[in-house]
């Protein structure tokens, strides 16, 4: 009789269990259930990426009551906002596209959920619900009858860890015992003993090996052979076809020798090759655990926060040696590191980079704020209640919400190869296996399962991801933090750079200010410096810094224009503070400077002047950009005052853009785009947000300010800025290390199926280069990348004069 499966979850479909509904069979009425449901929500596409990709549904009934209880469900929420709340649940069964695709419209199933995110490496599901709507135990409930159950645990969810996995480990440690018991009774048939005790136990001992290699088949080398038959059931050839085959192959051979007394057959090689594939899954699994660690938690973001000390002084930390309790200072525009309570009597937090929603929240005096939010408005005093997750901030930089769509070719290519590698293979194996087959048929076993095992393509897949996370990992080391591996690939595409002026290519330290205009008296000078307290833009940082008067009050109004400048009332009176443009100053009458004008109650006072002061290596950095064949262009908020100074500092061909809005610098990138330019943004992150985002790489130029931008690519420390060059030099190599190993996984394959069918290969020599192989690559790919940072990125830079 035909064989049948479940039509969702491809368990076996017999007459005892056989359920038919809508012209196709199920195994149970779990199954068909879920099938119904997805049926009638449009969802029924779900069945044609992958051939029965669902779970037999658990029965939940009574499970999860302890999700009606608020002060666990509270434990659980990352984010609890109003009607908005967040969870992140571990779904095991989360394994392939039908899986991401049915959990990311969740919303079509349960209207109160808004969206989810899948993060398919970790099997996690980032959902953001109305909790007006729906709550945490019917999506539970929901997700657990459509088959996939999540793992909660509140031990885990306190520590913001998920279970721990030594299911491997236990696998390793079965395999070795076997593999060294085996080869030790093999050593009688390894030197040929043909004493008369030997001839007497030499049975006993081949059934005992047989014995010993069971376990090894069947448990150790499972993860093979599961993966193995979903693959072939699914239509999607993954590596782990050839793999399992080769140890069945191996297995089913030495057993029949055994049975039929033919010879000790391959138990030796068998246990030894599952050993070590399952070794260098370990090191892959740790390798990736240590670059996933570094990004995390190492390559902190160059951000700091205003933290206020006993004596009420402002003194900049770094966002990590914040601690719980401590007074922090938040300015308009700045981010929210950690959750906190409010001191000040109100604020108005924007949590659009958690949630998506762009409206502000009221909050008030002794409130919750949590990490994330954005503060709208004057400056706040809030108290920390947690120390700052920087593996939080991590996540919020590479929410889906801000990522930019991209052709990572080298991706693909490792897909497709990966994908056609194997039917390849299985043909290559056939065909060998019958030419063999005419002169011997050991011979012929032998020649297939070495090809079968020297051909994995373990190191082909390993290319891309372990070059493109070490080239993250030591850009992060020189403060060049990117937010993925694709933004690498993207960087050798750039061809032109625009740069923001005022913050990026200009720094606040050693600046000179002079005041012109009707004197100030010590209360103007107080007003003015308490309102633009709450600016974050590099002016008002300057200018802050420039006055003199430490008394602190808090303005009566706020707000600050983006490009135009602040409008506060202290103390009664109105200031205006900014641009030409924010007083309505005759443009004729505006000299070409960068200057701050001062307004009174609708009264002129003057101007505070800046001298500019161009980064450290500024004009070495664009000789040499220029020279790499970049189209380099100048983007700027002020007027035309430093255009001599530039044109004389940078090379011919700069172009050079003044009195931009943030609207126009959008444009801008928009009409180079249009063009068929592929361009770098760089700026401050205040001003230059949307042209950022906009771009094909937005970096986010740092100076000791928390201004975090989600919708850049790249955050490059200031002091690093002279360095530009070089880390796009790096990416290009970067890209060379990935086709200069892809060679070399192709070359090793090559040479190693052309010896297996030559016979000149033996099975156990194969199990033994498998491994090497994939370390061989991963060693090259690190090495490479190591050198050419070295080369690259370690040259002390030459000083000029700007």
């Amino acid at each position: 009789m035909e064989k049948k499966s479940c039509y969702h979850c491809g368990n076996a479909v017999t007459v005892f269990n056989r359920i038919d509904y809508d012209d196709k069979e199920f195994c149970c009425n779990g199954c068909k259930t879920v099938y119904e449901i997805f049926n009638e929500n449009d969802l029924s596409c779900y069945y044609e990426m992958q051939t029965s990709p669902g779970a037999t549904p658990e029965d939940a009934q009574g499970k999860y009551d302890f999700l009606d209880k608020p002060e666990i469900v509270d434990k659980l929420l990352e984010f609890n906002e109003g009607f908005t709340s967040i969870i992140s649940l571990y779904i095991p069964h989360i394994h392939c596209s039908s899986c991401i695709w049915i959990l990311e419209n969740l919303q079509k199933l349960n209207e109160g959920v808004y969206r989810v995110l899948v993060n398919f490496p970790e099997k996690k599901a980032t959902i953001t619900f109305n909790s007006e709507k729906t709550n945490l135990k019917e999506i539970v409930l929901l997700l657990t009858k459509i088959g996939y159950e999540p793992y909660i645990s509140l031990s885990n969810y306190e520590e913001n860890k998920k279970p721990v996995d030594r299911s491997l480990i236990y696998k390793i440690g079965v395999a070795f015992f076997s593999f060294g018991n085996v080869m030790m009774l093999s050593f009688p048939e390894y030197f040929n003993i043909d004493d008369v005790w030997m001839e007497q136990y030499r049975g006993f001992f081949r059934w005992l090996i047989l014995l010993l290699s069971l376990p090894v088949f069947f448990y150790s080398a499972s993860p093979y052979h599961i993966s193995a038959w979903k693959g072939l059931r699914s239509k999607n050839y993954t590596i782990d076809i050839p793999m399992s085959l080769g140890v069945i192959v191996m297995f089913v051979r030495s057993t029949v020798d055994i049975i039929f007394n033919l010879g000790p057959g391959f138990f030796d090689s068998m246990t030894m090759l599952v050993f070590f594939m399952l070794l260098g899954k370990l090191f892959q699994q740790r390798t990736y655990n240590f670059l996933s660690f570094e990004r995390d938690y190492k390559s902190y973001f160059p951000i700091a926060v205003t933290k206020l000390s006993d004596e009420n002084k402002e003194v900049s930390v770094q966002v990590y040696d914040v601690q719980k309790g401590d007074r922090l200072l938040i300015r308009n525009q700045e981010l929210i590191p950690v959750d906190a309570i409010l001191i000040s009597d109100r604020a108005f937090i924007d949590y659009s980079f958690v949630t998506g929603e762009a409206v502000p929240v009221e909050k008030k005096s002794g409130d919750k704020l949590f990490a994330g939010g954005k503060q709208m408005g004057d400056v706040v005093e809030v108290e920390t209640i947690n120390t700052v997750s920087q593996s939080y901030l991590t996540q919020l930089w590479s929410n889906d919400v801000f990522q930019k769509k991209a052709d990572f070719k080298y991706k693909t290519i490792t897909d497709k190869i990966s994908h056609y590698f194997t039917p390849a293979l299985l043909a290559i194996s056939l065909l060998a296996f019958t030419g063999w087959a005419f002169v011997d048929w050991n011979i012929a076993f032998n020649v297939v399962t070495a090809i079968l095992i020297v051909a994995c393509p373990c190191a082909l897949a390993l290319t891309a991801p372990f070059t493109l996370g070490n080239a993250i990992r030591i850009l992060g080391r020189k403060k060049f933090y990117l937010k993925n591996v694709t933004v690498v690939e993207q960087m050798v595409k750039v061809d032109t750079i625009v740069f923001d002026k005022t913050g990026t290519i200009t720094t606040s330290a050693n600046s000179v200010i002079q005041y012109t205009g009707v004197d100030l008296s010590k209360q103007q000078q107080e007003d003015i410096r308490n309102i633009i307290r709450g600016s974050n833009h590099p002016l008002s940082r300057k200018l802050y810094d420039f006055l003199s008067s430490k008394i602190t009050l808090k303005p009566d109004s706020f707000e600050e224009i983006p490009g135009k400048g602040l409008i506060g009332i202290i103390n009664g009176k109105q200031y205006k503070i900014g641009s030409a443009e924010l007083l309505e100053i005759n443009k004729e009458k505006v000299l070409n400077e960068t200057s701050v004008h001062i307004c009174i109650d609708k009264e002129y006072k003057g101007k505070f002047v800046f001298n500019n002061h161009y980064r450290e290596g500024l004009t070495e950095l664009f000789f040499k950009l220029k020279k790499n064949k970049y189209k380099i262009a100048i983007l700027s908020g002020d007027n035309n005052g430093e255009l001599k100074k530039l044109e004389k500092i940078l090379p011919k061909g700069t172009e050079f853009v003044f009195n931009q809005k943030p609207d126009k610098k959008l444009e801008y990138i928009k009409n180079l785009q249009a063009n068929n330019r592929n361009v770098m943004m760089v700026g401050d992150g205040l001003n230059d947000a949307g042209a950022l985002a906009q771009s094909n790489v937005g970096v986010s130029v740092s100076e000791n300010v928390n201004v975090f931008t989600p919708a850049s690519d790249a955050i490059l420390d200031a002091g690093e800025f002279r360095f530009l060059d070089r880390f796009l030099n790096y990416s290009k190599l970067s890209i060379k290390v990935i086709k200069m190993s892809y060679m070399l996984a192709l070359t090793y394959n090559v040479i190693g199926i052309t010896l297996s069918i030559l016979n000149k290969m033996s099975p156990l020599v194969a199990a033994i280069l498998m491994p090497i192989s994939t370390f061989s690559i991963i060693s090259f790919v690190t090495v490479m990348t190591n050198y050419y940072a070295k080369k690259t990125l370690s040259i002390k830079a030459k000083k000029r004069g700007t």
